[in-house]
């Protein structure tokens, strides 16, 4: 069985394309074309399910088409519509950092040097110029910068990212009395 920490989320199928069961892929990760992975999951009725890819062709920079093993018409494609796409961990812990995308890290624990387990990232926000890890820090949510100078570690394998963070960017102290 798939579990949740064994995955993280890079996008989702949003409908069939043509009659050969094909599906419309919109991707914030490209990891299944840059490291060597036969499968994706899918999360089906919230269980993580496994499906081989026989082929895909990219449309944009964030959608492409792809053919799963055993998908072979439209209405076999069609249950896949608004299903959420993953990739194992394990495949995208053999790129090198470089290719690494911000996904990747939903779930890590992030640690402050100062004040340790700040909580878990459970969101990256790209929508502006600046990247913003969303840190749960109980129950709140923290926006702390993914900037290269705040980040002193990434331990891939235990999930952890420090960063020692300038006094006064977030005040933990007073997060942490309320």
């Amino acid at each position: 069985m798939i579990k949740r920490e064994e995955v993280y989320k890079i996008g989702i199928f949003n409908k069939p394309h043509g009659i050969h069961g094909e599906l419309q892929f919109t991707f914030t990760d490209d990891i299944f074309d840059r490291v060597e992975a036969e499968y994706i999951i899918c999360l089906l009725d919230g269980i993580f399910v496994p499906f081989f890819i026989e082929e895909y062709r990219f449309r944009s920079d964030s959608t492409a088409l792809m053919k799963l093993e055993g998908v072979d018409t439209a209405e076999r494609a069609r249950m896949f519509t608004n299903v959420e796409v993953w990739f194992p961990v394990k495949h995208a812990e053999s790129a090198d950092n470089g290719e690494l995308t911000w996904n990747y890290f939903i779930g890590f624990r992030m640690e402050e040097i100062h004040h340790g387990n700040i909580g878990e990232v459970t969101d990256v926000d790209t929508s502006t110029i600046n990247t913003l890890f969303v840190v749960d820090h109980n129950s709140e949510e923290l926006l702390i910068p993914a900037q290269e100078e705040f980040i002193t570690d990434i331990d891939r394998k235990h999930k952890v990212i420090t960063v020692d963070l300038p006094v006064g960017l977030i005040d933990l102290d007073k997060a942490e009395e309320e």
